[in-house]
């Protein structure tokens, strides 16, 4: 059975692929960046941390200080560089589109340089497709509830619909982005 790895998991995952660090570091990068809407709360990293150590996907180590608490850097092993990946190449659902959209965007944030501008263009693509399969919905539920909603319950859903729509504009602009690179450099991404 896969284990469930939450995004915050993923988002520990990703910033320590990058650089290992210890759970101080990583607290100090989510409390000072957008990245903040994961966590920066040490009842809810460190406990995550050890998640990810007990399933394998990092490894802590002391190092050797001359203080009196001695800091544990977190690296991500073999195991949890391949989740990572997987977690990144693996195509875009109806529900993530509809539940999970910034999940999306967090694996797109990394998988450059997890797994390179091909990578992030698969990615991209699969979320364009999902997005206008949600659209398409939206669209619909949106005909049928406008003629029975209040104003109030149409404005809301109105609001839903336009930042996919604008999710979706997005979207395509940063695939005709990596479409561009790749044309720069006489290949196909």
């Amino acid at each position: 059975m896969k284990t469930k790895i939450p995004s915050l998991g993923y988002a520990l995952l990703g910033l320590l692929q990058g650089k290992p660090s210890s759970g101080y570091d990583l607290r100090k990068i989510f409390s000072s960046t957008s990245m903040r809407t994961y966590s920066d709360s040490p009842g809810s990293i460190y406990p995550a941390l050890l998640r990810l150590q007990k399933q394998g996907f990092i490894r802590g180590t002391i190092e050797k200080g001359s203080g009196l608490r001695r800091r544990q850097v977190f690296r991500l092993t073999p195991k949890g560089l391949n989740e990572l990946k997987n977690w990144i190449s693996a195509p875009v659902t109806l529900e993530d589109v509809a539940r999970f959209p910034d999940n999306v965007l967090l694996r797109f944030a990394f998988s450059e340089t997890l797994a390179g501008p091909t990578a992030s263009l698969a990615l991209l693509r699969s979320f364009a497709s999902a997005l206008t399969s949600q659209l398409a919905a939206l669209h619909q539920e949106y005909e049928s509830l406008k003629k029975v909603a209040p104003t109030s319950g149409r404005l809301a859903f109105e609001c839903g619909l336009r930042g996919t729509e604008t999710l979706l504009q997005w979207t395509q602009s940063a695939i005709t982005t990596y479409e561009q690179l790749a044309a720069k450099r006489g290949g196909t991404v």
